[in-house]
């Protein structure tokens, strides 16, 4: 099967998209309404008119529902700044990602597939633990996960 072409956002954009997704699918699943949710807030992040963000969520759409390993977009980020924004975004994107009251916050899959960011990041010891501080910190929040990852990745790119 032929992948859809790249969604019309910029290397950069895309590369933090393609990680967090990645994260996402740490469980091999994606529910239809996160899908749907992180659809309507990235693309109003990405693109400012109507017709662009219409688009371009169809451009994600499809990219969102490939389940792509992390190796590659992780290899191209450069700064520690990225990486840690990046972490972090992962970080919440597992702990959202329980289904059912019983289930644990991280499931196995979940925390294995973090450890695996946490070893490719090769990031500082502090660094981890400060992102996982702030990570813990912010579960207890009312804000949604795409709230909180919008929120993050617009700060990132100054918008």
């Amino acid at each position: 099967m032929q992948p859809p072409p790249p969604p019309s956002i910029t290397p950069h954009q895309m590369n933090l998209l393609r990680v967090v997704t990645s994260m996402a699918w740490a469980d091999g699943e994606l529910a239809q309404e996160e899908v749907d949710l992180m659809l309507d807030r990235l693309s109003g992040l990405f693109a400012k008119e109507s017709t662009q963000k219409e688009a371009l969520s169809q451009e994600l759409r499809d990219y969102l529902m490939q389940n792509i390993p992390p190796e590659e977009s992780i290899a191209k980020l450069v700064s520690q700044e990225e990486k840690e924004l990046v972490l972090q975004l992962g970080y919440e994107v597992i702990a959202a990602s329980a289904r059912t009251p019983d289930e644990p916050k991280i499931n196995a899959e979940e925390a294995e597939a973090y450890k695996k960011l946490v070893k490719l990041l090769n990031l500082p010891e502090e660094a981890v633990k400060r992102v996982e501080k702030q990570g813990k910190a912010g579960e207890n929040s009312d804000t949604s996960l795409v709230d909180k990852l919008t929120e993050k990745m617009e700060k990132f790119m100054g918008g």
